[in-house]
């Protein structure tokens, strides 16, 4: 169902099951899926692809021009998977030819109110990022990670599975996964150990991840030296793996 003061433009390509709000405007070459639910005054615009079940709320700006002032109107695109929720005054912003040329949202995500995502961005899967936490340009967040109120994260960070961060942190480095940072400039405080048991990690899973920890973190060796040691003695388990190589291809270094 389209409300008839909803501007759509002749090249959209919008699913019947879909429903849109009044005075919502949905430009040209954007493409939405099956079962959204998109209210009031909200603009999509820009090569954008929007999956299924995905629910806007008002006044949200999706695919509006990237805010790099090395943009010059390249074709670049804005991808968001299935079941997003996604709050009033989020705004989304597609990729850049200096980057990916494409910003990707996975599925089942909580964007809260006043969410940025610049441009090149690639989340993942289950996330929740709360009010007013702002991504700069080219951040890669993984799964399950909890993003607090009023955080910042500095282009190019890497966010990994299952960490959480505080609100009102500034990130500038990797968050490796499954830990907990805060402040400004975030530090690590230890492990999630609640977000993990409630997604059911196996109490001895959640042992080896604690000594993981207290081996980078605790025992004054270097990045390098500490995961050699994580792998000697806890082995090479896949969640384990997943800490070890996170570590591995950090480029702007791990939070320490």
């Amino acid at each position: 169902m389209f409300d008839k003061t909803a501007i759509i433009y002749p090249g959209a390509e919008i699913d019947e099951s879909t429903e849109i709000g009044p005075f919502c405007v949905i430009k040209d070459r954007v493409k939405i899926g099956r079962n959204n639910k998109i209210a009031s005054h909200v603009v999509i615009e820009g090569n954008t692809e929007i999956g299924d079940g995905n629910k806007i709320f008002q006044f949200a700006s999706i695919g509006s021009v990237p805010q790099d002032l090395k943009y010059k109107g390249e074709d670049t695109k804005l991808i968001i998977g299935n079941n997003n929720i996604i709050r009033e005054y989020v705004t989304m912003n597609p990729g850049t030819v200096t980057g990916n040329e494409v910003t990707t949202i996975g599925s089942d995500n909580l964007f809260m109110m006043h969410v940025h995502v610049a441009h090149d961005c690639i989340i993942g899967n289950k996330n929740i990022l709360a009010n007013n936490a702002t991504l700069a340009g080219h951040i890669e967040i993984q799964d399950y990670v909890i993003l607090g109120g009023l955080c910042a994260v500095h282009q190019f960070v890497r966010i990994g599975e299952s960490a959480l961060i505080a609100g009102g942190s500034m990130v500038v480095q990797d968050i490796p996964p499954y830990l907990v940072a805060s402040g400004d400039r975030a530090k690590i405080y230890g492990i999630n150990r609640i977000g993990l048991e409630r997604r059911g990690f196996p109490k001895e899973d959640i042992e080896k991840i604690k000594n993981a920890y207290k081996i980078l973190y605790r025992s004054k060796v270097t990045a390098k030296v500490a995961v050699d040691r994580i792998n000697e003695e806890l082995g090479k388990t896949d969640k384990i793996e997943k800490f070890t190589t996170f570590i591995v291809k950090s480029k702007r270094g791990i939070t320490r």
